[in-house]
């Protein structure tokens, strides 16, 4: 056998052999093999990422399968995510697909995480949605406006702190704090000194004061006491006094009906009070009857009944108007 015939022959399989291994190395290093079966899964997703293929498909931690391929929807606005699972896993319909990391600058993959597995099982070319991965520079963002929005609120927070030191905590105000306190310390002196001449005058006076807390205790007690007594005044007399209050009622209602009926002209007192000849007449007798008693008064009785002199007149009293 020719010498290059073999030397190209033993190249062509060592060239054959090295593509084995490596399509060997690529496959088990992704945890799939091209001798184990798998069905597809289709995953929709907003984004994927960092998400490449040949990225490891992670069931509940242990590797169940890969990513085959990565496609842009027609919308242009989701992707979808092929996967190769191994027919020997089951995934129900209730398990969530996450796109996850391994540590912080790890590389993605996709996580099945099952919940109360209910059935049915996801079949060959079962299309389900997939939870968009964490996206750590939109956090960043976020972050970054938050850190502004922080600084804007400290720069607020400076400029109302100075104002407060410029209009509050000036000389003048801090001045007159400290007068304030001087004059609360002198007040609380001169409180303080009251107190003790308080405490003085009652360590001094102490059996006065104490005779007369014992009076007011005794003025209270028969205060007490006249209460009760009065108490039992009405109690014990109730009929009495209730007898009496309707005597003073019945007696409201006589002077009631005598006002009555002297407003209304009965009896003597109203016919004097309605009859102008009749008043008349009562006023002449008791004009007469003036005049009489004071010559009797002035003579005596005896002169009057033995002399028969004329009295001395005095001014006519009005004659009696005849009814």
């Amino acid at each position: 056998m020719d010498k290059s015939r073999l030397e190209t022959k033993v190249g062509l399989f060592v060239l054959i052999g090295l593509a084995l291994l490596a399509v060997l190395l690529i496959q088990f290093s992704k945890g799939t093999s091209i001798f184990r079966g798998t069905y597809e899964l289709r995953l929709h997703a907003s984004t994927v990422g960092g998400l490449k293929q040949r990225a490891g498909v992670l069931l509940a931690g242990v590797q169940v399968g890969g990513v085959s391929d990565i496609q842009l929807a027609e919308d242009g606005k989701s992707v979808t995510i092929i996967l190769k699972i191994y027919k020997s896993c089951k995934i129900y319909h209730d398990a969530r697909f996450v796109i996850e990391q391994s540590g912080f600058l790890g590389d993605q993959y996709v996580s099945i995480n099952p919940t109360a597995n209910t059935l049915p099982v996801l079949q060959n070319g079962a299309v389900v949605e997939c939870q968009e991965p964490f996206n750590l520079l939109e956090v960043a963002r976020s972050a970054s406006g938050f850190i502004q929005r922080i600084d804007d609120t400290a720069k607020k927070l400076d400029a109302s702190i100075t104002d407060l030191r410029r209009v509050v905590l000036n000389e003048q105000t801090l001045t007159n704090f400290t007068v304030v306190i001087n004059n609360m310390r002198s007040f609380s002196d001169q409180a303080l000194g009251a107190v003790g001449d308080v405490h003085a005058l009652i360590a001094t006076n102490g059996l006065q004061l104490n005779l007369a807390v014992s009076n007011a205790v005794f003025l209270s007690q028969e205060l007490i006491r006249v209460a009760d007594s009065a108490q039992d005044v009405v109690t014990t007399n109730g009929p009495e006094i209730s007898a009496a209050i309707k005597n003073i009622e019945s007696s409201t209602e006589v002077l009631k009906k005598l006002a009555d009926d002297l407003q209304s002209g009965k009896g003597l007192a109203g016919t004097m009070l309605q009859n102008e000849q009749l008043t008349t007449n009562v006023q002449a007798i008791a004009y007469n009857l003036a005049i009489a008693s004071s010559n009797l008064n002035r003579l005596g009785l005896w002169h009057f009944l033995f002399h028969h002199e004329p009295l001395p007149t005095n001014t006519p009293a009005p004659s009696p108007v005849t009814p």
